[in-house]
Parts: C-alpha cells; structure tokens; sequence
C-alpha cells in the first residue's frame, strides 16, 4: 500500500509540474499582471515577472542596452540610427522609446506586447 501513495504522489507531482510548465510557456512576452498597486511584465528570457520598468530594461540590454541612455530631452535627430533605444522621463514617469521608420516610437508601438505597456508611467504623455 505504501508503494502505491508513493507513485500516486510521484503521478501527481509530474502532473503538477507538466501543468506549470505549460502555463509558462503560454504566457506571452511584455503580457502585463496587475496585482493590487503593483505591475510587472512577464520576461520571457528570464521566465519570471519582472517591473515594468526593469522588463524594458532588460529588453535593451539584451538589444546592446539603452543607446541613449535616459533623460528629459530626446537625442538629436541626425545622429539616431534605426532601433536605437531611450528611456525619455516626462513629469508622469518614464516611458521606453524605439527609433523605428525614421521616429521616435514607444517601444511597445514596435513590438507590440501588452497594450497596457502604453497605459503606463509616461507612455501615455510622450507626445505631447
């Protein structure tokens, strides 16, 4: 009998573990969890939810890091190249901008993850 709760628990444990496994593969990269005041984004290289702000920044490290770096006041235009990153900082929060088709994008407009990436911090006021 004791042999039989032993594979019983062992069944159960790779079923556990099979049904963990697919929902993290499932979960598609930039997908956004909102939990209480507190949003993360979900990282696919790193498999784990990481801060908004931490997740673009891990996207521009793995992409040779942020190309111009962070601040109030985009580069100047002639020396931007194709891809380049910036973290611009309005009054609202930062906001993680790609240089695609000869202009300044949210990054998320390029890549397309989680909508509510352009809900966030200064996304949604780096226009104006």
């Amino acid at each position: 009998m004791r042999y039989f709760y032993i594979v019983f628990f062992l069944f159960l444990f790779s079923c556990k573990s099979a049904i963990e496994d697919k929902t993290v593969k499932s979960i598609s990269d930039g997908a956004i969890l909102k939990k209480e005041a507190k949003v993360k984004a979900w990282d696919n290289s790193q498999q784990k939810w990481l801060f908004i702000e931490d997740f673009w920044l891990a996207y521009a490290e793995r992409n040779g890091g942020l190309t111009w770096g962070k601040g109030t006041q985009y580069p100047a235009y002639e020396q931007v190249e194709e891809f380049d990153t910036f973290l611009v900082q309005v009054e609202q929060g930062n906001c993680l901008m790609e240089f695609f088709h000869s202009r300044w994008r949210r990054a998320n407009d390029v890549r397309r993850w989680d909508d509510k990436h352009n809900e966030y911090g200064g996304c949604p006021y780096v226009f104006e």
